[in-house]
């Protein structure tokens, strides 16, 4: 039987090094952590073989006494904490003692610090453990650390290490934390004697944000700022328009301090509804500031996950900013044209408009098709009062396709609503043009402003809907005979799980044997299509999800499909009085810049390009 024995210190910090040290991001990361605690204004690092052959840093900090180099590259030895009080009020970005003894135990290191108060400075050498003699160093105040050969006593940990560039892109992205929260400090980074980057210090939050993302996200930023009692909230987000296929753009910091927090993401796209397609993430770099007793950083070995003491008054706290941030900026999508044609098409001899028609025909560009929607039955609703003129007999439409939810009372349907204030062009004519019977065409203070009329009416049903649960005005339509629906048993287990949320909405369903769900009710505005083909709209919401989702996220989604399905279709011609309506409602939303589900309700083409395109400017 083994006998149980107490492990050497090298065997020790070699376990260490497997949960901090993963790969040289890891060190560059610990290191630079360490030079910022020691107050340093400038910080150099070199890379040589993205990292697994050298690994050095330069800083200007307060720099170690001689007598302590030997503590500091041993396990558990700190000037961060001096008892267990300390650790719920961290303002380091280090604390534990363990970084530097890792990196010592798997690989060459070199360690060379002088004081500011000191005439000399002292050296220390650490191969894969064992510490050389303390030498003399004649440097300047500061601390050297230079890393050689990572892992070369553990060669099982070097064969997991990737190609040299892959491990440079985690330096590189290691860097850039710390060099967004830490923007009075002076930080450069070469590798192979290049220089990558070099961020001088007392450069902006969004300079440093445009020396690693580029000017394309700079300029579409908008800035964020939230107190609530002790916590504060500062950064960027994106325009809707800079959205991404994944939320590695997403940044959240604490007290300086990079770290990841499944429930703040979830917060910041939620600031978002409505306003991202499904499946893509918006950009956000936020900072929080909050005092060390609200949180434990304690709680991961590279102090990259946080817990909260409120983590659901944090989430409120981020998506409510991100809302407030996003509710009055102009988030029309701007269409950027081509410079122009290269070579012009010469005119005819016979004249302009002697083309025939039919050609003119075939030329003309098919309406716009959205590959993320599935094409969706008809739907054409009551006529609405309009208080107008009537057309004449010959152009009047079977039936309106703008059937008005919340209509106004008769004492004060002949006012004019009144519009929403936003920062939306103006538009200086409610009289648009139809286009291929799918999109609107105005003129506004900017350009010109086409709009998908579908999307728009889906947006004005959608908040319609809205207002009417919420102020508890939904009718309810209950059925003389409930209608069967059969279902795959796993379905319907989906469906009763929400039985009480659709309710709400509306749908009242209950069991009936196996496989089957009994529709009771449903809601009195969908006044066409059976009810049947109505709810399959919201089973398939429901199984969208490999979970079901919050109640907010149920209804929402909900609604978005039921208005999907009852607004206006793309080639559904509309009359001038319908269009003019429709105008009327766009002054109303809360949000006419995005359908429900994130799509552009609408696309500028600025003044100024279209100038260009003509050869004007």
């Amino acid at each position: 039987m083994p006998r149980i024995v107490q492990l050497p210190p090298t065997v020790i910090n070699q376990i260490a090094a497997g949960e901090v040290i993963e790969r040289p991001a890891s060190v560059v990361k610990e290191l630079l952590e360490n030079s910022i605690d020691a107050g340093s204004n400038r910080i150099d690092i070199e890379l040589e073989q993205g990292g697994t052959e050298r690994i050095a840093i330069f800083d200007d900090g307060c720099g170690i006494a001689a007598e302590e180099l030997p503590l500091a590259l041993s396990s558990h030895a700190t000037s961060k904490l001096r008892n267990a009080d300390d650790l719920f009020a961290i303002r380091s970005m280090g604390f534990r003692g363990e970084a530097l003894a890792s990196i010592g135990s798997v690989a060459r290191v070199t360690l060379q610090s002088r004081t500011h108060d000191s005439e000399t400075g002292a050296e220390l050498q650490c191969n894969g453990g064992d510490f050389s003699e303390i030498r003399s160093w004649n440097g300047s105040p500061g601390t050297r650390i230079e890393v050689k050969h990572l892992f070369y006593a553990t060669p099982v940990r070097k064969k997991f290490l990737k190609q040299n560039a892959t491990e440079l892109g985690h330096i590189t992205e290691s860097f850039t934390k710390i060099a967004l929260a830490n923007t009075d400090v002076h930080l450069t980074l070469k590798h192979n004697n290049r220089m990558i980057y070099e961020v001088p210090a007392g450069a902006s939050l969004l300079d440093r944000i445009r020396i690693f993302f580029g000017d394309e996200i700079a300029k579409h930023l908008f800035p964020v700022h939230r107190e609530q009692g002790p916590v504060s909230l500062t950064g960027f987000i994106a325009d809707p328009a800079c959205d991404r296929g994944n939320s590695k753009l997403q940044y959240f910091f604490l007290n300086q301090r990079w770290f990841r927090d499944r429930s703040l993401g979830h917060a910041l796209q939620e600031g978002y509804r409505g306003l991202l397609m499904t499946n893509r993430y918006c950009i956000g770099f936020l900072f929080l500031q909050m005092p060390p007793e609200m949180f434990d950083i304690n709680v991961h070995p590279t102090k990259a996950e946080v817990r909260f003491i409120d983590s659901q008054a944090l989430y409120h706290v981020v998506r409510g900013a991100i809302r407030q941030t996003l509710a009055d900026k102009n988030l029309i999508p701007h269409l950027q044209l081509p410079e122009g044609i290269p070579n012009p098409v010469p005119v005819r001899d016979q004249g302009l408009f002697s083309t025939p028609r039919k050609e003119l025909s075939n030329a003309t560009p098919a309406p716009w098709e959205s590959k993320s929607f599935e094409p969706i039955p008809r739907y054409v609703p009551p006529p609405p009062n309009f208080d107008l003129p009537k057309p004449r007999a010959e152009e009047t439409p079977a039936t309106s396709f703008l059937d008005p939810i919340d209509s106004p009372p008769a004492a004060v349907a002949s006012e004019s609503p009144k519009p929403v204030p936003s920062a939306r062009p103006v538009i200086l004519s409610k009289k648009a043009i139809q286009i291929h019977d799918s999109y609107l065409v105005l003129e506004t203070t900017e350009g010109m402003l086409l709009i998908d009329q579908h999307a728009l009416h889906e947006r004005i049903l959608y908040e319609q809907f809205r207002k009417r649960i919420g102020s508890g005005n939904l009718e309810v339509q209950r059925l003389l005979i409930p209608e069967p629906i059969d279902l795959p048993p796993d379905q319907v287990a989906i469906v009763l799980e929400a039985k009480q949320e659709l309710k709400e909405l509306g749908w009242e369903v209950g069991e009936f044997g196996t496989g089957t769900i009994l529709l009771s009710s449903y809601p009195a505005l969908l006044k066409r299509g059976t009810p049947g083909e109505w709810f399959q709209g919201v089973i398939d919401t429901l199984l969208t999800k490999e979970k079901l989702p919050s109640r907010e996220a149920l209804f929402n989604n909900i609604l978005a499909t039921m208005a999907c399905k009852a607004a206006v279709k793309a080639g559904d011609p509309l009359s001038p009085e319908e269009i003019s309506y429709l105008m009327e409602l766009r002054d109303m939303a809360e949000d006419s810049h995005h359908c429900p589900h994130g799509r552009p309700t609408s696309l500028l083409f600025s003044h100024k390009d279209l100038e260009k395109q003509f050869k004007r400017i």
